[in-house]
C-alpha cells in the first residue's frame, strides 16, 4: 500500500510538469503576448501607473533607458517577484495596460507587419510565456500598488 501511495505521488508530480512543457507559443503583436514591446511610432500607450518601476538600483553613472512591458495582472503589482523573467529588475519599467495593448498596439503592429509574427527576442517567447501567469485582481486603470 506504501508503494502504491509513493508511485502515485510522483504520478502527481511528473504528468503536470509534462503537461506545463506542452505550452503554446504566443509572439507579439497577438493578445496574450506578455513582455518588452517597442512603442517607436505608436500613440502614447495607456499605463498603469504614471511613474517608471525600478526594482533594484543601479551604479551611479550608468543610465538604463526604460522599457515598456505588457505583463499578466498581478505582476506589476508585485513586480519584485517578477522583473528576473523579463530581465527587467535594474531597469526603469513602464506597464502598459493590456486593454490599450490589445486594441491599439496588436492591431498597429498587424497594419505595420503585414501581419507577420516573426521572432522577438523578449524574454517572454515561445512556450515559457504562459508561465508565471497569475489570477491577479489588479485593475487596468493604474490603482494599486508596488
Amino acid at each position: 500500500m506504501k508503494r502504491f501511495l509513493f508511485v502515485a505521488a510522483v504520478a502527481a508530480m511528473v504528468v503536470p510538469a509534462l503537461a506545463a512543457d506542452a505550452g503554446v507559443s504566443v509572439q507579439i503583436g497577438q493578445p496574450g503576448f506578455y513582455g518588452s514591446i517597442d512603442i517607436g511610432g505608436y500613440p502614447q500607450p495607456q499605463l498603469l501607473y504614471p511613474q517608471p518601476v525600478v526594482i533594484q538600483q543601479v551604479p551611479a553613472g550608468v543610465v538604463q533607458e526604460p522599457m515598456y512591458l505588457n505583463v499578466p495582472p498581478g505582476q506589476a503589482k508585485h513586480w519584485s517577484k517578477h522583473c528576473g523573467k523579463y530581465n527587467a529588475c535594474g531597469r526603469p519599467v513602464y506597464f502598459v495596460q493590456n486593454s490599450w495593448y490589445n486594441n491599439e498596439y496588436v492591431p498597429r503592429y498587424h497594419a505595420s507587419h503585414g501581419g507577420d509574427h516573426g521572432p522577438h527576442p523578449g524574454p517572454q517567447h515561445g512556450k515559457d510565456h504562459n508561465s508565471g501567469h497569475e489570477k491577479g485582481h489588479e485593475q487596468e486603470n493604474g490603482h494599486g500598488g508596488t
